[in-house]
């Protein structure tokens, strides 16, 4: 991004597992921010970086630790806003020549804050404790027991004597809970406060991104040609559109078929493309291919590194085919682009293979074009909509790289696969007939490596079971199954043991996660 069109607020991750949350919040007030580790920042970092506001994230360290992280000094003279949360708080405090310790009565969950004196009413806290109280999101062990020269409390619980802190001579606040979840009901009206005091104009828009984002492809691009791995999902749909507003006929997608898409999904991706945007566009069907290397295939790490390696294969073939590429386009994300580099420093989440294709810009030669590497999947599916797709592509259910493998335990046959795409038609049909799509953040089937007997007219079925599964969720990460009333859940079993045969028992998948995964396999 191009930091001279937009002020920067620094998010500085001290490792908490709901660091992006923070971004996210301030993303949909129109705020543009960035994440970074605290380990890949020092004070002269922090001056060229120039941030208008800064946020110190939560963590999982003890500040008491002698080795635990800290801010780059910097951070407190550069004379913008700060606000650190949780641990944030602490290292601030400490920091700045406050005391935390260790050993209190550690708080996880839900608290409440009453205000503490008239401190920070008509700013951070513009709009807060209408009620008298905040209801909050702790989760801590350690606590400010000693407050920083300046410092005053605004708020306090039962358990956090020191839940708001605030110097408001120099623009600094700290809170012991977390703002950034949707626990702490008034949490996102904080961090907007807070933006709004740093001076932030909120001009973060897609529609600016939209414009920035093709300036900065024919900049990069020039005369060249791209290629674009298309997997039909939303991510490399809306940066194929993308890109080709920038650069048009320069850009040839491959769409690479491996047999393993739900019913009737190839015929509608080869038709937006071709048809309704007019991009060059290669439909490589390689079913056979993929469907005869995973014949007796059971193991799901197997059935991934198969699909994975073939998939890389008949893209490198139909992409040489196309002649003369030098860009490899592909539909990364901001969070990608964060968990590729964990805040100690080394790797620490691999990045998915459906979402970027793994060793081939290294194996073919290509320089990266990665229009969406600053987005989250909300902010993906709004450049979209600025884009024109259709809302019911847009709003899709993300569908996993390895398709229907994995939503088959145990061997995948084409038999299976028929009986598994008929069945999740169905159950994608009921939901959407009962208004009930957009509620939902992925919905399924899988297919049960299990026959069950049962009865249907007079006679004797011995049929597989399937699973429904459908859960909501913000980012995937953690994920709550969906409460389907038990009409809902009756009639669609019904229709899918009529519908569909080689089916005659429906199950309901009651699991979060943790403790299990969105996914079968």
């Amino acid at each position: 991004m191009d930091r001279s069109r937009h002020d920067l607020l620094l998010i500085i991750d001290f490792g908490s597992q709901v660091t992006q949350l923070i971004a996210r919040r301030l993303r949909e007030a129109s705020v543009y921010c960035e994440i970074w580790p605290y380990n890949a920042l020092n004070d002269a970092k922090m001056r060229e970086l120039a941030p208008k506001g800064v946020i110190l994230s939560g963590g999982p360290a003890s500040a008491t630790a002698a080795d635990s992280p800290r801010a780059p000094d910097a951070v407190f003279d550069l004379g913008v806003p700060v606000l650190g949360i949780c641990y944030g708080q602490q290292t601030m405090l400490l920091q700045l020549g406050g005391r935390v310790e260790g050993g209190h009565h550690r708080e996880f969950g839900r608290a409440f804050v009453t205000p503490s004196g008239t401190h920070g009413r008509d700013s951070i806290f513009a709009g807060l404790f209408a009620t008298g109280r905040e209801e909050v999101w702790m989760s801590h062990g350690d606590r400010v027991t000693e407050l920083a020269p300046g410092f005053e409390v605004v708020g306090t619980s039962p358990n956090a004597p020191m839940a708001i802190v605030a110097d408001e001579a120099r623009g600094f606040y700290a809170v012991q809970f977390h703002p950034e979840v949707h626990h702490t009901p008034n949490g996102r009206l904080l961090l907007q406060n807070f933006a709004r005091l740093a001076g932030f104009k909120g001009d973060w828009t897609m529609g600016a991104y939209r414009a920035e984002a093709i300036a900065k492809i024919r900049t990069q691009v020039g005369d060249g040609k791209v290629i674009c791995g298309l997997s039909g999902g939303v991510d490399s749909s809306v940066a194929a559109v993308l890109i080709h507003e920038a650069i048009g006929d320069q850009l040839t997608c491959v769409f690479v078929d491996h047999g393993l898409l739900r019913q009737n999904e190839a015929q509608e991706v080869v038709t937006m493309f071709r048809d309704h945007y007019n991009i060059p566009l290669v439909h490589a069907d390689e079913s056979d291919l993929f469907l005869d290397a995973l014949d007796g295939v059971a193991d799901p790490e197997v059935k991934r590194k198969t699909i994975g390696r073939l998939f890389i294969d008949v893209f490198q073939k139909h992409a040489e085919a196309v002649g003369g590429a030098a860009f490899l386009a592909q539909g990364t994300l901001y969070p990608d682009v964060i968990e590729s580099v964990s805040f100690a420093g080394g790797p620490s989440v691999t990045i998915k293979s459906h979402h970027n294709v793994g060793g081939l810009p290294e194996k073919m030669g290509l320089k990266l074009v990665e229009p969406l590497r600053e987005l989250f999947k909300d902010e993906v599916r709004a450049l979209g909509r600025e884009l024109g797709l259709p809302a019911s592509f847009i709003g899709r259910h993300p569908f996993p790289g390895p398709g229907l493998a994995i939503r088959c335990p145990g061997e995948v046959t084409r038999d299976k696969l028929e009986i598994l795409r008929k069945a999740d038609a169905i159950y994608i049909d009921q939901i959407r007939r009962h208004g009930l799509y957009d509620d939902i953040w992925q919905a399924f089937v899988a297919l049960l490596p299990v026959r069950t007997v049962g009865v249907m007219g007079d006679g004797r079925s011995y049929d597989y079971a399937c699973a429904l599964r459908a859960v909501t969720s913000v980012d995937g990460m953690t994920a709550d199954y969906y409460p389907f009333t038990h009409e809902f859940l009756g009639e669609t079993a019904t229709r899918i043991i009529n519908e569909v045969h080689g089916i005659n028992r429906v199950t309901y998948d009651v699991t979060s996660k943790p403790p299990g995964t969105i996914e079968w396999e």
